[in-house]
């Protein structure tokens, strides 16, 4: 076996012995509306951050498939702990499309460092010499807690006698330079500490900021340096499943409590188990169909990426349409396999701490994402394929 393919064994293997002790941690994490440092710790200690880190910084650059697969994996155990990981793991990734100068401010004296982000382009942002002024609130920066740097979305404007359209950046700003709000108050995915960012004229060089055009092209300035087919996958394909991967695990951890527990819950006005009632098999088989499809999909179109990447038939836009609205859809099918398992659960179902309650609103949670928004991303590719113009550039 190659060294390669045993990490990715590894990781694998790391992310399958972790599901129960965060099933355990599941409570706490909820309860603290923050994942907790030990659980942190140990995905550091797997290696799971370092899946799509640069190797010039520390990193493995193991495939999208790798990564996916472990935070699918960790959120058969708890959703909130498998989307910070998600999302602060695949930013990783993103800064290795920074100017190296970024990744040398974050990861110079210590490579283990984090990020979190808030993308919606809410900054206000003024051009000053060397660089730009950024100020604004952004909320939902999952993770910030653990975290030492932030990405920041907001368009700059124009410079002074130049038109142009809306340059979209991501801003990299150290934590120093940003409050944190603590106003994470919701009914799921509780434990991801979603807080506020709040920044107040911070000065930003202009290596500190990513343009998403450079991401959608495939030729950003961390490109010279970091070489492997990786860095070349579009920027939108690679997160936009940070925050809809994690739903396809929580659906299998809510398959895995409903055997475990509820199939074998005698009712009380009925005299027979909830897994005798054909209702209830058919909802079974139907929610572990949606995890096999999803996994399936999201492998395929990885491999397709990949492929193209490494010197294959380029990606098509059409295929990026279409692979943007596969990955939009997942919470959605999630949902509907995991709300018939919620409703057969009995009235057991409903109390606070039981686990299938908790996948149940984490993965509605999970939908609520405006990248996982079904309808927007499937009229545009089905509007796509009857003539119209393409309506998305995040793709």
């Amino acid at each position: 076996m190659s060294e390669r393919s045993a990490m990715q064994q590894a990781v694998r293997e790391r992310a399958r012995e972790l599901v129960p002790v965060l099933r355990e941690r599941a409570a706490q994490c909820e309860q603290e509306r923050s994942v907790p440092a030990e659980t942190i710790k140990d995905f550091a200690d797997a290696g799971f951050f370092r899946i799509l880190q640069p190797a010039r910084w520390g990193g493995y650059e193991l495939a999208p498939q790798d990564f996916y697969d472990v935070q699918m994996t960790v959120a058969e155990g708890c959703m909130s702990s498998a989307w910070v990981l998600g999302v602060v793991a695949i930013h990783n990734w993103q800064l290795a499309l920074f100017d190296d100068r970024a990744a040398a401010d974050v990861w110079g004296d210590d490579d283990t460092v984090l990020i979190s982000s808030s993308y919606m382009p809410v900054g206000k942002v003024q051009r000053v010499e060397g660089g730009l002024k950024l100020s604004g609130r952004w909320g939902f920066s999952s993770g910030c807690d653990h975290c030492q740097w932030v990405f920041l979305g907001a368009v700059v404007p124009p410079a002074e006698g130049q038109d142009g359209p809306p340059d979209m950046r991501t801003f990299l700003v150290p934590r120093s330079d940003y409050e944190i709000v603590d106003d994470w108050h919701v009914m799921g995915l509780k434990g991801t500490g979603s807080k506020t960012i709040v920044v107040e004229d911070a000065f930003v060089p202009e290596y500190r900021t990513h343009k998403a055009i450079d991401g959608f092209n495939c030729q950003s300035p961390g490109n010279a340096v970091n070489t492997a087919p990786l860095f070349q996958i579009p920027f939108g394909q690679m997160f936009v499943r940070a925050v809809s991967s994690a739903a396809i695990g929580a659906l299998q951890g809510a398959i895995d409590t409903f055997i475990a527990k509820t199939s074998k819950r005698v009712g009380k006005n009925e005299p027979k188990t909830a897994g005798e009632d054909p209702v209830a098999q058919e909802a079974l088989a139907r929610a572990g169909s949606i995890v096999d499809e999803l996994k399936l999909v999201l492998h395929r179109n990885f491999d397709r990426m990949v492929d193209a990447v490494s010197g294959g038939e380029p990606l098509s836009m059409d295929e990026r349409i279409k692979f943007r609205w596969e990955s939009a859809h997942v919470p959605q099918r999630c949902i509907d396999g995991v709300d018939p398992l919620f409703a057969l659960a009995g009235g057991s179902g409903i109390y606070t701490g039981n686990d299938l309650l908790r996948f149940f609103l984490d993965i509605h949670a999970g939908r609520a994402h405006t990248a996982n928004n079904p309808h927007k991303y499937g009229r545009n590719w089905g509007a796509v394929q009857l003539g119209a113009p393409n309506t998305d550039f995040f793709l």
